[in-house]
């Protein structure tokens, strides 16, 4: 049997390089239902979208040269969530599929290794996913429109293309920049990874934004950055500051017009340093502003593009074997790849449902893990009037959820607060909050405190 292999793309090639026994670069997205899951019928829809989604039912293998994805005749078997979200996926894991179906009561989630694809393209795939499986178990059709791809369709050659090599500017944009503060604290046992998430009213969010007159995103990162300089003044009283920089995804397919389901997204360092003196909340969120919307342009991106595209390109760098590229990119990533921000908040913005399907959907999630060489992470996603903040670490403390939760409450935004532990004992003051106890659950939040 013929199978098709695809070269990693350019953002995916750094993955299998910097992988570790401890930490995975993996994400997961998720989706809640009116009724508890069925998993003969979960299995038959995932089945039901390989023609479809080729470049996904994939196994991972290092060649001499470069590692690469193979097609794969291997079932992804649909299990039972377990544990907490995002456990390791070993290579071992990954030569059988890089990508896992799971569901728990009336919850379907979807773990993705990120060398396949980035959030939008794992969004597209969850929700093609449970398109079908409502299909197969109301006998409904879900219209083809916005993320919810027709599984009897060929893929056009579009949404495999590696889009940065198609992008990239002639000269590439430099890489060095300040090493930012860093949180740290207890590492949990065996890998242990905290989930908290924040539950708000979209309105209330955009409403916040909206007077102090920049995105949610960037009101996000503001209310973080502002949390992250309060802890590192107590933590560095008497020494020297460092800058507090949040690392944000940008999705570069709205900048090119691309349609590719693999990765393409850069990110962007924006922040303040608090040695230049001490800013208010609207100001962080305002400076914020103003970078993401210096960064985030064609050209900009294009030169950011440039300097991963270039490497690839040199003669020396193509001839050497998988390992000393391994060992030069983890060197690289080591130095420079995470040091320029502190956190990372990815937010995959408004997902909307075609109305036969979100009549049966009730939330969606997505859950980036923690990164390699900071414990906290963050990622948000708004889906039929409601935003879910979900905040992930591998360490004991909670201290930045309580802060970061308390100054959306401080601003008049409610905040629902659910734990896969009880961890967070007061993350908002009772008055604001919505205390609706529930019991914890496997993957992802399930005991809500306020």
């Amino acid at each position: 049997m013929h199978r098709n292999w695809y070269r990693l793309d350019t953002a995916a090639l750094i993955f299998p390089a910097i992988a570790r026994l401890d930490w995975c670069n993996a994400f997961r997205v998720s989706a809640t239902l009116d009724e508890d899951i069925d998993p003969v019928l979960l299995q038959q829809a995932t089945d039901s979208l390989r023609r479809r989604f080729p470049s996904f039912f994939v196994t991972l293998h290092q060649g001499f040269f470069w590692c690469y994805l193979e097609e794969s005749d291997r079932q992804v078997r649909v299990r039972e969530d377990y544990a907490y979200p995002l456990t390791f996926m070993s290579s071992r894991e990954l030569k059988q599929n890089c990508m896992r179906v799971l569901y728990y009561r009336n919850r379907i989630a979807v773990e993705f290794f990120h060398s396949l694809t980035d959030g939008r393209g794992g969004c597209v795939f969850l929700c093609s996913l449970t398109a079908r499986y409502l299909e197969l178990k109301y006998g409904i059709r879900i219209p083809r429109e916005g993320m919810v791809r027709d599984p009897e369709s060929p893929p056009p050659p579009e949404e495999l293309e590696d889009s940065f090599f198609r992008n990239a500017a002639a000269t590439a944009a430099g890489r060095k920049e300040e090493a930012s503060f860093r949180l740290h604290g207890t590492k949990e046992a065996e890998g242990f990874k905290h989930l908290t998430t924040g539950v708000v009213e979209t309105a209330a969010l955009l409403d916040a934004a909206h007077a102090y007159g920049v995105s949610v995103t960037a009101l996000l990162a503001g209310v973080m950055a502002k949390s992250i300089m309060e802890m590192q003044a107590l933590e560095r009283q008497g020494r020297r500051l460092r800058p507090v920089k949040i690392t944000l995804p940008v999705d570069l397919r709205r900048l090119y017009g691309s349609e590719t389901l693999r990765n393409f997204s850069l990110v962007l360092n924006v922040g303040a340093d608090p040695r230049y003196g001490d800013y208010s909340l609207e100001e962080l969120c305002r400076v914020i502003w103003h970078q993401i919307g210096a960064g985030a342009t064609r050209q900009n991106m294009a030169g950011m593009i440039a300097a991963n595209v270039q490497p690839q390109q040199s003669i020396l760098l193509r001839l050497a074997p998988a390992f000393i590229k391994h060992a030069v990119m983890d060197l690289v990533y080591r130095n420079s790849g995470e040091s320029g921000g502190s956190l990372n908040i990815s937010n995959l913005g408004s997902v909307r449902l075609p109305e036969p399907m979100q009549a049966h959907v009730q939330r969606m999630e997505f859950i980036i893990g923690p990164q390699r060489s900071y414990p906290n992470n963050c990622s948000v996603l708004s889906c039929g009037g409601r935003t879910y903040i979900n905040m992930i670490r591998n360490i004991r403390e909670s201290e930045l959820e309580r802060r970061f939760f308390s100054k959306l409450v401080e601003m008049g935004i409610a905040v629902e607060i659910e734990s896969n532990r009880r961890t967070l004992s007061s993350a908002v003051p009772q008055e604001h909050g919505r205390n609706t106890a529930g019991q914890s659950k496997p993957g992802e939040g399930g005991c809500s405190e306020a």
